[in-house]
């Protein structure tokens, strides 16, 4: 009886601890997506976590984009070889770069390499009490911090998934025309006839949902960060698994609401 009772008070203890986080968490969003609107704006700190998170993972999401939409041109062709139905290798890879691996692909990366680089920042701004000093200079921490990283990841995201569309598709064409012998013009007239406005512009909402996600997490954990060095490391970590898990979550939720019937 005393083990189910200790069973039961572990799970309450959870659910308790999950929801306070969730409403920290949601306050903390609310919070800085206010500041976005409300001035002073500060732009050059918004011009610098664009082009930190814009620019600097332009590389990193490209070479991903590229080689996906080759190894997808490679792998649908030898599925649907089976069904005699090759024609369709130019309409899979286009519309998964687009719809799914696209926004998903450079949101995980993005998340790997701005998420952390947040977390880390503010960590150590944290930890060292510049954000404290900050509040003491008259500079709300949360709208010279925190508020031009969220605005930044909502507009930078989408940018690189345009970019990435573009050489996903690229690769998969690549692939189909040197390595499986496929015709130029015939692939590139599937690939325009089959996809469509809403493909593209729901792969861009995601992205736009993620950008938001990456800097929220990296900027939560590494706002709320405690415990000197040690717990810097803890908020790079749990900022880059949190923003990781979000996009995936999110990536279904969204799918539902764009192509559920």
């Amino acid at each position: 009886m005393n083990a189910l009772l200790d069973f039961v008070a572990l799970v309450g203890r959870s659910v308790l601890g999950l929801c306070a986080s969730s409403g920290r968490l949601t306050m903390f969003a609310a919070r800085g997506l206010s500041h976005i609107v409300r001035p002073p704006f500060y732009g050059r700190a918004f011009l610098r976590a664009l082009v930190e998170i814009g620019y600097f993972s332009l590389p990193v999401v490209a070479l991903t984009a590229v080689f996906t939409g080759m190894v997808l041109a490679l792998q649908s062709s030898t599925g649907l070889s089976r069904f005699s139905a090759e024609s369709g290798v130019a309409s899979l890879v286009v519309l998964s770069v687009t719809r799914e691996l696209g926004p998903v692909l450079a949101g995980l990366m993005v998340a790997g390499r701005v998420g952390a680089a947040m977390a880390a920042e503010i960590g150590t701004m944290r930890v060292t009490d510049q954000i404290d000093a900050l509040s003491t200079l008259s500079t709300n921490p949360m709208k010279y911090l925190v508020a031009p990283r969220l605005l930044a990841g909502l507009i930078a995201l989408p940018l690189l998934v345009v970019v990435a569309d573009i050489l996903g598709v690229l690769g998969g064409f690549i692939i189909a025309v040197l390595k499986l012998n496929y015709n130029a013009a015939t692939y590139l007239t599937n690939t325009v006839n089959f996809i469509e406005t809403q493909d593209v512009v729901s792969g861009l909402v995601k992205a736009a949902v993620f950008g938001l996600l990456i800097a929220l997490m990296g900027c939560y954990h590494g706002y709320n960060s405690r415990g000197g060095a040690q717990g810097v490391g803890s908020a790079t970590t749990s900022a880059v698994v949190a923003a990781s898990v979000l996009i995936l979550a999110f990536d279904y939720v969204l799918t539902e609401l764009f192509f559920a019937r």
